[in-house]
């Protein structure tokens, strides 16, 4: 049993302080105001020094596992030892669970990743599906993000549902002129900053564009039927219009991932769906191809979750930036990060709020400086997993 102390208590609502939390097994076994708690043989005390004690972070969208997997285009990075690397940075960012959004890509003309290769998925699906039965420190899930054009991806994706290997999917369409590329100029020179592209060469990507191969309506219903089956939530992303959120959700989408305008986050709002933003929005002030500022539309209360998307220390800044710049609410900041994920991928009865009774996935945050958090312990399923002290 572990009974952390002289915090202040994340909870869904509210910010509890002058209560203290006790930890039995894996469960939040109590919290009660400071000193009704009898010391009962705790294996130890943990005092928070006046931290915030959180729910662990729920990330649904992070490709980050690539590039610690593929540094460099010819540089493959074992997949088991890139797994272990990877959950010790994110445990230390107070992400407790994380969906690692593989993409089933046909052709990206951006850069070459091997790690999109048809074959290394399957591999780290297998790397993903095997950490639950060795040691580890966090939760690993697959969201299966699959580009529209990828037709040959589609059986793959089928026996990966039917395996129960996937947690979560989304339907990506990054055809320049709609979605993340509305603006055909941003488009292009995205891809000028990954290589220096001739004009005659844009002039072939766009029009292999405008002729590629794509997934029919009843392919994709085709896979959105096998997912509701096995109760897999479905993503919609770089949503741009009120028809393709129509669209999407009949084919039973219920996140919007990165809707490119504040309408279309107020409509998808108004649908009923999840809303996502990037972190990383947050901290560069705004989207890095012109697109929705997530600020303006969490001000406008059109976001429910912020993901890392691919910068894992996002998600702890952007809580507490839009909290001491942008004066939003805290406890609904930390919400965006727990809860609001949690529900939209199906895991908040478990998971997500401190509650008695949920699983102890808790996170102790500090203030190095007046105005840099840190995480200085992390609890996983009521095990204590990562204790860091900052020294003078």
């Amino acid at each position: 049993m572990y009974l952390i102390t002289n915090g202040q208590i994340v909870t869904e609502n509210e910010i509890l302080q002058g209560y203290d939390l006790l930890i039995k097994d894996d469960l939040i076994s109590k919290i009660a105001p400071h000193g009704e708690i009898i010391n009962g043989g705790f294996e130890e005390i943990i005092d928070a020094r006046e931290g915030f004690v959180a729910p662990g972070f729920i990330d649904i969208h992070s490709d980050y596992i690539e590039g610690m997997s593929s540094p460099r285009p010819t540089a493959m990075i074992d997949f088991n030892l890139s797994m272990r690397e990877t959950e010790k940075i994110l445990v230390n960012h107070g992400i407790t669970t994380m969906f690692h959004s593989l993409s089933l890509w046909e052709n990206d003309e951006f850069s070459h990743k091997p790690i999109r290769s048809t074959e290394n998925v399957k591999k780290f699906v297998e790397v993903i599906q095997n950490t639950h039965g060795k040691k580890h420190l966090i939760r690993h899930r697959f969201h299966a993000r699959l580009e529209i054009d990828n037709t040959s991806a589609v059986e793959g994706l089928k026996n990966y549902i039917a395996q129960d290997k996937v947690h979560l999917i989304s339907f990506m369409d990054h055809t320049p002129g709609q979605g993340q590329y509305k603006n055909i100029e941003i488009y292009k020179n995205t891809l000028r900053g990954y290589k220096d592209f001739t004009d005659c060469e844009l002039d072939s990507v766009m029009e292999h564009h405008g002729t590629k191969e794509k997934l029919t309506i009843d392919m994709l219903k085709e896979l959105a039927e096998l997912a509701k089956e096995k109760h897999i939530p479905i993503a919609s992303h770089d949503d741009d219009s009120d028809e393709k959120l129509e669209l999407v959700q009949n084919l039973g989408a219920t996140i919007s991932e990165f809707p490119i305008t504040l309408e279309i986050a107020r409509k998808a709002k108004e649908r009923g769906l999840f809303t996502i933003a990037g972190a990383p929005n947050i901290l560069l002030g705004g989207s890095h191809t012109g697109n929705l500022s997530a600020a303006e539309a969490i001000a406008n209360d059109t976001i429910d979750i912020l993901c890392s998307d691919y910068y894992p220390a996002a998600m702890l800044h952007a809580v507490f930036i839009l909290h001491e710049k942008y004066n939003e609410n805290l406890n609904h900041m930390f919400n965006l990060v727990t809860i609001n994920p949690a529900r939209a991928v199906n895991m908040d009865r478990d998971i997500g709020s401190i509650k008695e009774g949920k699983k102890a996935d808790i996170i102790i945050i500090e203030k190095i400086d007046v105005d840099f958090p840190v995480i200085t312990s992390v609890f996983v399923d009521g095990k204590l997993v990562s204790i860091i002290d900052y020294r003078v």
